[in-house]
């Protein structure tokens, strides 16, 4: 009997509790009148910097939190810390992040959603934001063994976290019936650019960003600004100064004993749409190199993915060579060859270090080539990126050379 007395205070106790700590973030959360909730496949994290730099520079007192690349929280004037996780990433660090966004007296918080389960996108979004103004950037077909099988229920699952009574943006274009049926559910209204919105910005708009930035970024989180009352041409020189994210695509360029590389950080996009989309941009980039070289960073615990890469980049514009480097090489490997690659263009660089790889790499480039890094950013991705970027060279306005290393 005193067991059960016991567990019944217990129970009671942590009850109270909870309902404590609910009381208590929802109080933040009605503290902070703008609340944006950031999902999608592709560009969530760069949305999120986008759009709090614009409320930044039309003089928005904003916090944010991005979870792509590295967790990263962003203060009001800009200056942003590492997210501390004393294990691996939890939605429920989101209460935290309210708590210090109110904390600053922000007056918006921009939130990139964590979450991958179905499940946790509903409870992310109705439980720990409840957003005024909600974005999915696209759907496209990525860990489908979470959200999967098919690019529709992908769609599915980031619906999950449409905000009630409040305001959903997209620039997705293959979907948008579910989208508005998500909508009218929760009787929020949907906002989705069209063509024409993209179209608008122009080449002056994207030459002020010192990344390769995507049009449809842009124009997503121009539109959300514009509807909080920030001006594009405000809102544009905001985001012009915005620290990218570690995973936004950046091209370095290094002279190495003749041989003239120019290295694309492609890493972040990971899906077959994203991929080679940017692939195909950085050919038209630089289309007289004398060789394309594309490096494949596989990870054996995303094996979907190897697969999806794998089968789709041998239909797309080749490469001269494919370097494969991180872990389960081979699934992306036999998925390549399976869909018609020749397998004498496959390089395998498992269990390599960063310098046994660039030295791999090198020596395929010919007098000049293309180097492009794909797949997944995580592990040596980064890394490797970095290792170009510090023997990259600089050229001035009088075209004036320094290389070395560039942190």
């Amino acid at each position: 009997m005193d067991a059960l007395i016991i567990l019944a205070v217990t129970f009671t106790a942590l009850v109270i509790l909870g309902v404590a700590e609910l009381t208590r973030h929802r109080r933040n959360l009605a503290r902070i009148p703008i609340r944006i909730h950031v999902n999608g496949t592709r560009g969530k994290s760069s949305v999120v910097r986008l759009v709090t730099a614009g409320l930044r520079a039309g003089g928005i007192r904003a916090c944010a939190k991005t979870t792509g690349t590295l967790a990263r929280m962003i203060l009001p004037d800009g200056k942003e810390y590492p997210v501390f996780r004393p294990h691996r990433a939890n939605v429920i660090e989101q209460v935290r992040i309210v708590t210090t966004a109110a904390t600053y007296k922000a007056e918006a918080v921009v939130l990139e959603c964590m979450a991958l389960q179905p499940y946790l996108q509903w409870l992310s979004e109705d439980k720990l934001v409840r957003a005024t103004h909600g974005v999915i950037t696209n759907a496209r077909p990525d860990h489908l063994d979470v959200m999967g099988p098919g690019e529709k229920d992908v769609a599915d699952a980031l619906l999950g976290m449409t905000p009630r009574g409040a305001v959903l943006y997209t620039a997705e274009r293959d979907h948008l019936p579910v989208f508005q049926e998500a909508c009218a559910d929760r009787d929020s209204r949907l906002i989705a650019l069209d063509p024409a919105d993209v179209a608008a910005i122009t080449d002056e708009d994207m030459a002020g960003f010192p990344y390769v930035a995507h049009p449809e970024n842009v124009a997503l989180s121009l539109r959300i600004l514009a509807d909080l009352g920030v001006d594009r041409d405000v809102a544009l020189r905001g985001m012009w100064g915005a620290t990218p994210d570690p995973g936004a695509m950046t091209d370095h360029t290094i002279d190495f004993f003749g041989r003239r590389v120019h290295f694309v950080h492609g890493f972040a996009a990971n899906d077959p749409e994203s991929t080679e989309t940017i692939w195909d941009m950085a050919i038209a980039r630089f289309p007289d190199v004398e060789r394309r070289i594309a490096v494949y960073n596989c990870r054996a615990d995303r094996p979907d993915r190897s697969l999806q890469l794998g089968g789709a980049c041998a239909t797309w514009a080749p490469a001269h060579t494919y370097v494969l480097i991180g872990t389960g090489t081979y699934i992306f490997g036999r998925a390549a060859v399976n869909a018609g690659m020749d397998h004498g263009k496959l390089v395998f660089a498992e269990d390599l270090s960063v310098p046994a790889i660039f030295e791999m790499i090198m020596a395929h480039v010919g007098r000049s080539a293309l180097v492009m890094g794909m797949g997944n950013v995580a592990g040596q991705g980064l890394d490797l990126v970095q290792y170009f970027k510090n023997r990259s060279v600089i050229e001035d306005a009088g075209g004036n050379k320094t290389e070395g290393a560039h942190g």
